[in-house]
């Protein structure tokens, strides 16, 4: 797909490390699969991946952990 963002890329099937931020906690995903742009770097997580995701950052969240670093292991 063309990527919106710079919009003179393609995506290819990558992993990405997403990081999330709530209510001074910074959880950090790694090995998240993702389309990334070739040019850019943008990535884009497919609907599923983006549930897998946030329910692991979720779950990190309510242990009331200040940081933590997961890898991304199978979808959730």
């Amino acid at each position: 797909m063309e990527c919106v963002i710079c919009k003179n890329g393609t995506t290819e099937p990558g992993k990405v490390t997403v990081t999330l931020e709530k209510e001074g906690s910074i959880i950090a995903i790694k090995e998240v699969p993702a389309n990334v742009c070739v040019n850019c770097g943008e990535y884009y997580l497919s609907p599923e991946m983006t549930k897998a995701v946030l329910k692991k950052a979720e779950d990190a969240f309510r242990k009331g952990v200040e940081i933590e670093v997961i890898k991304m292991n199978s979808v959730a």
